[in-house]
């Protein structure tokens, strides 16, 4: 393929053909660091991404069942952080990663 037209199919500033999915990544990417940033230094590593689905649910993403335990402890904290940033949450839900 050529250059200029990979290029293209990557540009998320044009009607690229991946510019929605690359949106998408970008805002999953903000969400989770937003996420990260309101739990405490030594819980910010265990979120792998986020998501917010249609029906205001907030989707965490951690890398293990022991994570997953002691994230839905903070599951308020989540909540509050993605509603803080603007992010129409209404409930949170912590799920571990199958990779």
């Amino acid at each position: 393929m050529p250059a200029d037209k990979l290029k293209n199919l990557l540009n998320p500033c044009k009607d690229g053909d991946l510019a929605d999915l690359i949106g998408r990544a970008r805002q999953m990417g903000a969400l989770a660091d937003t996420l990260q940033n309101a739990l405490p230094d030594t819980d910010r590593e265990s979120i792998i991404a986020a998501n917010l689905r249609d029906d205001g649910e907030l989707v965490v993403i951690c890398a293990s069942s022991a994570w997953a335990s002691r994230l839905r402890y903070e599951t308020q904290t989540l909540l509050q952080a993605a509603i803080d940033a603007g992010i129409p949450a209404r409930t949170c839900r912590i799920r571990v990663s199958q990779a």
